[in-house]
């Protein structure tokens, strides 16, 4: 991997952003904590079943390599959204996985939040969304964290336009990394990158996200797609309590985090 210039880290900031893979692998190493945020629906998805119990394990692919995965594991494994059965009722849908049983562990195959996850696992890191911008942030500064020395970098996963490795900014990613930026300066964390400022502006300034969220490309491609009630439950602000932090590959209540991998 080409080494990383040191104008693209945001650093001295307390609190930075940038987007995808790229953009986590750039900010990562100098973080002490990083966010994803991955809103349809990824880390939604970790929210709502962090919620019920279940130990998501972040991957990649969904291929016959995931499979193996999640036996090597003792998880079950979620399939597409439109495979869903009553023998695999789990999906990367939120909707989905709230009507279905709670397993103890599930494998989440994604190729952009899940991708993101497994590949910055150095850092501690948490799965933020609308739903949970407000409670990543608080625990996030009471480790600490969100200083010019302990900076924490959110990252917006985006999306993949279909067919190619490009990717494309997601507004609803920019909007839960902005909720969690907002939230992490009402908690005192700082100061904020040029970037993070920004994203923090057009969060606050905007009246309705809701709507923002449902009317945007990815909420009317899940609409038009028979998905509508994930976009619903993606926009429930502030509703999850329960922080999402990666232990031992797997997401896990913070709850039981112990400070460390």
């Amino acid at each position: 991997m080409p080494e990383i210039a040191e104008w693209s880290k945001q650093l001295p900031w307390g609190v930075r952003v940038d987007w995808g893979l790229a953009g986590a692998r750039a900010l990562g190493p100098d973080s002490a904590a990083l966010a994803v945020v991955d809103v349809l629906s990824f880390s939604t998805s970790v929210s709502v079943a962090v919620d019920a119990g279940t130990r998501v394990f972040p991957y990649p692919w969904r291929d016959e390599t995931a499979a193996q995965f999640a036996a090597d594991r003792d998880a079950r494994l979620a399939v597409g959204r439109t495979a869903v059965s009553e023998r695999q009722p789990w999906s990367l849908s939120p909707a989905a996985l709230r009507r279905a049983p709670a397993p103890a562990r599930l494998v989440l195959p994604s190729p952009n939040g899940s991708a993101i996850s497994a590949a910055v696992s150095e850092v501690p890191v948490l799965a933020a969304c609308l739903r949970n911008a407000s409670a990543v942030a608080r625990w996030m500064v009471q480790q600490g964290w969100g200083t010019a020395e302990r900076p924490i970098s959110v990252i917006a996963a985006g999306e993949h336009w279909p067919g190619q490795d490009v990717l494309r900014p997601a507004i609803e990613d920019w909007f839960g990394a902005a909720a969690v930026i907002s939230a992490l300066a009402e908690n005192g964390a700082g100061p904020l990158s040029p970037e993070a400022s920004a994203a923090k502006t057009t969060y606050d300034a905007t009246a309705d996200v809701p709507s923002l969220i449902t009317h945007c490309a990815s909420g009317r491609e899940l609409a038009e797609i028979g998905f509508a009630d994930d976009v619903e439950v993606a926009i429930e602000i502030g509703a999850g309590e329960v922080v999402p932090v990666l232990v031992d590959g797997a997401f896990t209540d913070a709850a039981h985090w112990c400070g460390g991998q």
